[in-house]
């Protein structure tokens, strides 16, 4: 399916979607509050099949975190890339580890990385740091640590 195959049916599925098309994948971005049905319907939808999560990140934009999810079908061999803008101040979003299993172990490495909150997690918990790092959120760019002098 082409990108504009996928604007037009994006489009049908969620009408508030805005794209991007400047790169080789389509770019959405959504409200967060829609990412839960919206997920879903990648994951289910017969003419989509987004069967893949391969990559899940976060981004620190200062004014708020923007998460970042990857999604391949594939059936079809078509890609795309969803963000949805989250709170840094409270930071959550609703899990996808139901529907992408993948998501679980990336949502956990957002989670203590950022502080990210997904909200229905099964297992969220400090994924690669050490106990005693809850809460500080290495990769935010508020970050600082004054035994080793890092400030980012």
């Amino acid at each position: 399916m082409s990108n504009e195959a996928l604007k037009e049916k994006i489009t049908q599925l969620l009408t508030t979607a805005t794209f991007d098309e400047t790169g080789e994948w389509l770019n959405i971005s959504i409200e967060a509050n829609n990412w839960p049905a919206f997920a879903n319907q990648l994951r289910h939808d017969e003419s989509l099949l987004f069967d893949y999560l391969f990559c899940l990140t976060c981004i620190d934009n200062k004014a708020n975190l923007s998460m970042v999810y990857h999604l391949t079908s594939t059936i079809y061999r078509h890609n795309i890339v969803v963000r949805a803008n989250v709170d840094s101040i409270k930071p959550e979003i609703e899990t996808v580890s139901h529907i992408w299993k993948t998501a679980e172990f990336h949502e956990r490495e957002v989670y203590e990385m950022f502080g990210v909150n997904f909200l229905n997690h099964p297992d969220l918990r400090l994924l690669i740091l050490p106990d005693g790092w809850e809460g500080k959120n290495p990769l935010r760019k508020d970050f600082e640590d004054p035994i080793n002098m890092i400030k980012l």
